[in-house]
């Protein structure tokens, strides 16, 4: 429960004279229950909180929360829209903190472990609450009235809609099991390294699982139109009954990665999982607590020079986000009719006012825990934003710390989305351009070309280690600094890819390239820093210099088919593979050949009793003797491929959406999926959409570095993100709350680059 005041003292002799409301017995109230979502810390439309001198009032019909700033006034907006007219004001004081009266008493314990522990809200804040009808004016009204009290309880003691999101996405965390705690492994040996490895019972080099028991590689299971595999992982688990399996590909350097089960049928975490692999000869950096915070956050230079803070319109957080709803969000709020908590638009223009209105960025003065007073800004903490926009999402709905590029294209899809089911201009149209793929058989000279619609380009980073240079343990390799024209060249760069050619009829190489057929607003590119170093991802702080002056990306225009080109026919769409003993065996027993076929893929070609299981349990769906889908109609969902073959097909520069496509179309086959990719122009994403133009094709194509965001942090699946934007030829530094000028990014940590063109 949170510690509140019904009746502050102060209050007491004005209740006493108050009317009673006739609208609280002709307004019907509910108390929330369990599953109400109550919006009581900030306003659902800006971010004023309860912590204003004023607070903000709380809908007692509909439980959404709205400030009370005299020129926003979203409470009286949310009455005008609602007819709502009963309202909870809360406001709340933080308590201060106690304390030493002496050096004789005991000093707080010095952190040792990463351990979280919620101060409890009685113990931060003391709470004042009245009871507002907008109906009569906004006058105060007396709280005792009727249903008031139960209603006011159940809100000041239910958890809000923040706490309740949070909570959800912790609870979506996989748990270890006994197996995994409790796992005993056979005597020590190493595994092939990572180019020769293969399931021990085919010739399978992705989807591989590595039994922690014994050391056994096996290919996972095949699934209907999805990622290849034999089965030989459970095939293995059913002839040992070693329990645990961890998927090659996923492990990281903080000892994490997919475990799996067999005996519990469930994902699992596996706690010991470094100790665990290196029975096999696979190193998995530890990450203590000293490496965590050894980052460097303070605002200092190198030389120890302090860095100025600074406050005002667009200093809140990262400018780039778009005026477009910040702009627009008053007339939006007025004609908006959704729950501004479920709104997209609401949220985003929420956001666009929190970041570039300057009401949130007001320098604050404060004392440390030493007694030293400096300045800062409170910020603003985008909960409602986050809870919504990844709302259903298998990653970004959790707690998990997450990918800030993969989180750029979750929005950017997200907001397309919305604005094309809304009927308004897309404002992320300024991010889209039409790339070209070229394919050229190396055998008979023939070429493919295709065309898509992406928003950004993953470019890899060329790392050229500096030998003989002096380091101290642990520290990382160093690396020979690059040009951003050079990994733009890398990105340009023809890609030898192994291809069945229809035209020499046999497995021959092709070379395979990507250039721009048109040319974004501002361009979003991603630096690949990373490599696979004995099946774990390592970070490279390889120094990438941006040229001081615009950058000219003319030389990357893709033309087109060429005088005197003769293009490769278009491809077969194939049909799924099976046993063909065990389709024979099924047919000899009299049933249909379309229904084993399916049975065979469905259960990933494992055995024909298993096939027939699954016959007899599919019996009667509508669908049975449908055909069979081809790879190149098929459309469906299948696992996640292996990031090593996704980053491959990156390196040839397919944006990391259309790899993902591709692969799954074609059961994880790298092959085919090129195939695919040049058989399928604007059939591959949904984002894609041929009746519109994305940028230019105008030449020259110069661009200006605009924003920087950089991974501080030795590891690719944990760290710290901060963002430097430019901004009237001074450089501005985000790291969380704290803005500061600075004279510009580090070049060794910038992991994603906004450049906006210029003319």
């Amino acid at each position: 429960c949170v510690a509140y005041k019904i009746i502050p003292p102060i209050l007491s002799p004005v209740i006493k004279t108050m009317a009673a409301c006739e609208h609280v017995l002709n307004t019907k109230l509910t108390p929330p229950d369990r599953n109400t979502q109550i919006h009581k810390e900030e306003c659902t439309q800006c971010f004023d909180s309860q912590d204003l001198p004023q607070g903000i009032d709380v809908c007692l019909s509909c439980f959404n929360a709205g400030c009370l700033d005299n020129d926003r006034h979203h409470a009286k907006l949310h009455y005008q829209k609602t007819n709502h007219p009963l309202t909870l004001n809360i406001r709340r004081i933080k308590k201060e903190k106690r304390k030493r009266v002496s050096d004789e008493e005991e000093p707080p314990l010095k952190i040792s472990k990463l351990v979280i522990v919620p101060e409890a809200e009685e113990d931060k804040y003391e709470y004042f609450t009245r009871v507002k009808c907008y109906a009569c004016g906004e006058s105060e009204i007396d709280k005792t009235n009727g249903i008031l009290p139960i209603i006011i309880d159940s809100v000041m003691t239910s958890l809000s809609a923040s706490k309740k999101s949070e909570i959800q996405a912790w609870e979506q965390e996989i748990v270890a099991c006994d197996h995994t705690r409790q796992l005993v492994q056979d005597p020590k040996t190493l595994l092939e390294s990572q180019s020769l490895a293969h399931c021990n019972d085919c010739d399978l080099k992705e989807n591989l699982w590595l039994c922690l028991t014994c050391g056994n590689l096996g290919c996972g299971r095949q699934q209907f139109g999805g990622i290849s595999g034999n089965g030989h992982g459970v095939a293995h688990y059913e002839k040992t009954k070693h329990p645990v399996s961890c998927k090659l590909g996923t492990i990281t350097p903080e000892g994490t990665a997919d475990i799996y089960c067999y005996q519990c049928e469930e994902s699992r975490l596996d706690p010991l999982l470094g100790q665990h692999l290196s029975n096999f000869g696979i190193n998995v950096a530890s990450q203590e607590l000293e490496q965590n915070l050894k980052f460097d956050f303070s605002m200092v230079t190198e030389d120890g020079r302090q860095l100025d803070p600074l406050f005002g319109p667009g200093h809140t957080g990262i400018k780039n986000l778009g005026n477009r709803y910040f702009s627009t969000a008053t007339e939006h709020f007025v004609t908006c009719t959704n729950n501004p908590a479920e709104c997209l638009q609401c949220q985003m223009a929420k956001m666009a006012d929190g970041l570039l209105s300057g009401r949130y960025s007001k320098p604050v003065k404060c004392v440390d825990d030493d007694g030293k007073e400096h300045t800062k800004q409170e910020g603003i903490k985008p909960a409602m934003f986050k809870s919504l926009v990844g709302k259903g999402h298998e990653e970004f709905s959790t707690m998990r710390q997450q990918d800030a590029f993969e989180f750029f294209q979750h929005l950017v899809t997200k907001i397309e989305r919305n604005e094309h089911a809304t009927g308004n201009r897309d404002p992320t149209r300024i991010f889209k351009f039409k790339s070209q793929q070229r394919l050229q058989c190396t055998g008979c000279n023939h070429v493919r070309y295709s065309e898509h619609t992406d928003s950004t380009i993953s470019i890899p980073v060329p790392a050229r280690k500096i030998e003989n240079a002096e380091k101290k343990e642990g520290e990382e390799d160093q690396y020979e600094p690059i040009s951003l024209i050079e990994c733009l060249d890398a990105f340009s760069a023809d890609n030898m890819v192994e291809y069945n050619c229809p035209i020499c009829q046999k497995e021959t190489v092709a070379l395979s390239n990507t250039r721009f057929l048109t040319f974004p607003e501002v361009l979003a590119i991603q630096m690949r820093r990373f490599e696979y170093v004995n099946y774990v991802p390592r970070k490279l702080g390889v120094p990438v210099i941006p040229p001081s002056g615009p950058v000219n990306v003319d030389k990357y225009f893709g033309r087109g088919l060429q005088e005197g080109e003769k293009l490769l026919p278009e491809e077969q769409a194939s049909e799924p593979q099976v046993n063909e003993n065990m389709l024979n065996e099924m047919l000899l027993m009299g049933f249909p050949e379309i229904r084993c076929k399916k049975a065979l893929i469905a259960t990933g070609n494992r055995d024909a009793e298993t096939a027939l299981n699954w016959i007899f349990g599919h019996m009667d769906d509508p669908d049975i003797d449908a055909p069979i889908q081809t790879s190149k109609a098929a459309g469906q969902s299948a696992s996640e491929p292996p990031e090593a073959v996704v980053l491959n097909m990156m390196d040839m520069g397919f944006s990391r959406p259309r790899a993902i496509k591709a692969l799954k179309e074609t059961n994880n086959n790298p092959e085919r999926a090129i195939e695919w990719l040049f058989n399928h122009t604007e059939e591959s994403m949904e984002t894609e959409n041929t009746a519109q133009q994305f940028g230019d094709s105008t030449l020259p194509a110069n661009y200006v570095l605009q924003c920087v965001v950089s991974h501080k942090g030795t590891s690719v699946h944990c760290g710290h993100y901060v963002a430097h934007v430019q901004e009237d030829g001074q450089w501005v530094f985000f790291n969380d709350e704290k803005v500061v000028a600075t004279s510009g990014p580090t070049h060794n940590e910038a992991y994603f680059y906004l450049l906006r063109r210029v003319r």
